[in-house]
């Protein structure tokens, strides 16, 4: 493959039964870039998301992941992926550092490896001198930061975030998207981050959009808007889903 820190997506089809989810959606994410994925609740990004981890089989085209045909060989894919759901996946029960270990244990890290890269994460995401603490006792946002140092464990050069931010206040969310964008730019990940929220997307990102299982739009967001003849990232999204005012837009509004 010409660029194997890329994830690229051919021809992507998938249905529910009659209801087609998604239709021949496809992109290129870069390395080092952050990809916002919009649209509005049932346009498809979470069976993007699930046939990118494996969890959905794409019923015709094709997925390639940092150089891994995701047909052929999906767990090599996988061994550079971090993945973080809309759904919380923490055991509350357990400390955060146990929630840590437990994931640490299933990528197989020795335990000198285990003790290290937890660490160096719990740091990273701001939850160090916590690792004693039960998940059950962070808030919503710190809880967020644990399953995004969790997904850091095996360093993944591909991190999928499913609506990250769903049930956070407005300062958590703007704290964990600021961190994102700048974990993206230091480590140079390719990031994919799934959201139905314009203001959760910087002028700098790459944009995607998707409108009833169609890929309606994808680039630079300045190259978006241009093509769009759009001020700003709302106005563009409201104009390829078809919404003629505020109310129509939804969640999707600022």
């Amino acid at each position: 493959m010409e660029d194997l820190g890329s994830i690229r997506v051919f021809g992507l089809t998938y249905s529910y039964g009659r209801k087609v989810a998604l239709d021949d959606v496809s992109v290129v994410l870069r390395p080092g870039r952050f990809t916002a994925l919009l649209g509005a609740n049932g346009a498809g990004k979470t069976t993007l998301v699930s046939l990118l981890c494996g969890l959905l089989a794409p019923l015709s085209g094709t997925i390639e992941i940092l150089g891994f045909d995701a047909a052929r060989d999906m767990r090599a894919a996988l061994r550079k992926m971090g993945i973080v759901f809309q759904q919380q996946t923490l055991d509350l029960d357990l400390t955060v550092r146990q929630n840590m270990l437990y994931f640490a244990a299933l990528h197989g890290l020795s335990g000198q490896q285990a003790k290290g890269r937890i660490a160096a994460c719990l740091k990273r995401m701001g939850l160090d001198g916590r690792e004693k603490e039960k998940a059950r006792r962070l808030n919503g946002g710190h809880r967020r930061r644990l399953e995004i140092a969790r997904a850091l464990l095996n360093q993944p050069t591909f991190l999928i975030l499913d609506e990250p931010t769903v049930g956070l206040d407005v300062e958590a969310r703007g704290a964990l998207v600021e961190h994102l964008h700048e974990l993206c730019r230091s480590d140079g990940i390719a990031l994919l981050w799934a959201t139905h929220l314009v203001d959760e997307i910087w002028p700098e990102d790459d944009l995607i959009v998707l409108d009833k299982g169609r890929m309606e739009a994808a680039g630079p967001v300045s190259a978006v808007l241009a093509e769009q003849g759009c001020p700003d990232v709302l106005s563009a999204f409201r104009k390829i889903a078809g919404m003629s005012g505020p109310d129509e837009a939804g969640e999707t509004k600022a």
